[in-house]
């Protein structure tokens, strides 16, 4: 999750804690940020019963023991003594669903992923959204001047891999244009860490709520001087509804549905690309650097980690950690954080990278070495597609974790050992 909106999750949880903990808990939507925040209600010793979810191929389905139930499970507890927390982003319906179904107890949206959509139309909403369109507007003005010849390109989740898809396809999608300028709009200083590798010269970084005012500037005055690129946020496509009927791979999803780009188009390579020193002398291909951790997607169980790393610990590997900011290095490994120009680089010297699936492994796509993409079972979103489905990546090993897998049983799903 965002470490923005798990901030803001983890700021709103305090605020209803003790409230909260009067009464039995549900969590509507089994996704990674519900995983993020059971976790965070567990750490504090409040336990939801249940995680609800509309889609029947989640039914049945556990989270550290909460099981995923239909969503008028919440109606067997009493309204007064209920409470359903929200942390998607269709927060809106859901909360329409539970009241057209009855419910009548307390619900909380502890995310305000949609300050650019919200479906309600009394005074003080149109008020509110009319001021933050002024004030995007002003923000949008202020990067024109700065930029008069540059189409304003923005990246509004602060996801690398998504960022990377982004730059991709946008020299193929600017040359169909007949754009030759632009500045790209990121909400963090690691998104446009990735821009730059594909050469981008002009970079703003908001912060995230000035980037959703300015992109709600953009839609409102149907800015043609501006461009979105992403998915399904803002929900300016419907492509996310096509998942319902067909599984369209991510970046199939961004070369297509959001460039408009023929399905043969080459995506662009990283040119700006720098090298790494170890801070001791390795040996390719008996040193391996592993990336447990992700924003966007739910963990691996620990012993998963910690077998591996007592395991290539025996076979005589140096092993590596990739962290960043407050993270912490495997016990038994060695921390690493390479800028990311340098991550190919430290990748093709050690010889071997397993990561859990995140914006890290696009990064790293191009790298000549032997690389190892691990998979939590969990579906995208509310499809009935697998994340693996969405995000499998040409060259790697994409393996999916089930619950009862060791590494014992990983190492057998791979090549290399």
């Amino acid at each position: 999750m965002d470490r923005f909106y798990y901030n803001e999750m983890k700021n709103t949880l305090e605020e209803f804690k003790e409230d909260i903990r009067k009464k039995t808990v549900f969590i509507f939507g089994h996704c990674e940020a519900s995983f993020a925040l059971s976790d965070m209600l567990m750490d504090n010793d409040i336990f939801p019963v249940s995680i609800l979810d509309n889609s029947p191929a989640k039914i049945g389905l556990k989270y550290k023991d909460i099981p995923v139930t239909a969503p008028d499970k919440v109606l067997h507890t009493a309204a007064e003594n209920a409470v359903v927390l929200i942390v998607m982003r269709f927060y809106e319906s859901m909360n329409r669903q539970l009241r057209d179904m009855g419910f009548e107890g307390d619900i909380i949206k502890l995310v305000d992923y949609n300050t650019y959509a919200e479906y309600s139309l009394t005074e003080d909403t149109i008020n509110r959204k009319k001021q933050r369109i002024i004030y995007g507007q002003k923000l949008l003005d202020k990067i024109k001047e700065k930029y008069p010849l540059s189409m304003i390109i923005f990246c509004p989740f602060n996801a690398l891999g998504d960022v990377y898809f982004c730059m991709s396809y946008l020299p193929e999608f600017l040359k169909k244009k007949g754009v030759k300028e632009r500045v790209i709009c990121a909400p963090s200083l690691s998104c446009a860490k990735v821009a730059e590798l594909f050469g981008a010269e002009h970079m703003e970084i908001l912060p995230q709520k000035d980037l959703d005012a300015a992109i709600q500037a953009a839609i409102y005055t149907k800015d043609e001087g501006c461009f979105i690129a992403h998915h399904d946020r803002p929900y300016v496509v419907n492509l996310h509804k096509a998942l319902y009927n067909k599984c369209i791979p991510l970046d199939t999803i961004y070369r297509c549905g959001v460039f408009g780009l023929p399905v043969d188009t080459k995506p662009a390579q990283p040119v700006n690309l720098t090298e790494y020193n170890f801070d001791i002398q390795i040996v390719k291909g008996k040193t391996i650097i592993i990336s447990p951790y992700a924003k966007s997607v739910p963990a691996l169980p620990d012993r998963i980690w910690d077998d591996l790393v007592a395991d290539l610990s025996k076979e005589g590997y140096e092993i590596y950690t990739n962290v960043a900011g407050e993270e912490k290095p495997l016990a038994g490994t060695r921390p690493i954080s390479p800028e990311i120009s340098q991550m190919k680089d430290a990748v093709e010297k050690a010889g071997m990278f397993i990561g859990i699936r995140s914006g890290m492994c696009d990064i790293i796509r191009t790298a000549d070495c032997k690389k190892a993409a691990l998979y939590p079972d969990y579906n995208y979103c509310d499809t009935k597609w697998k994340s693996i489905d969405m995000y499998g990546i040409e060259g790697f090993e994409n393996i999916v974790i089930e619950d009862a897998d060791t590494w014992e049983k990983i190492k057998k799903k791979t090549a290399w050992f």
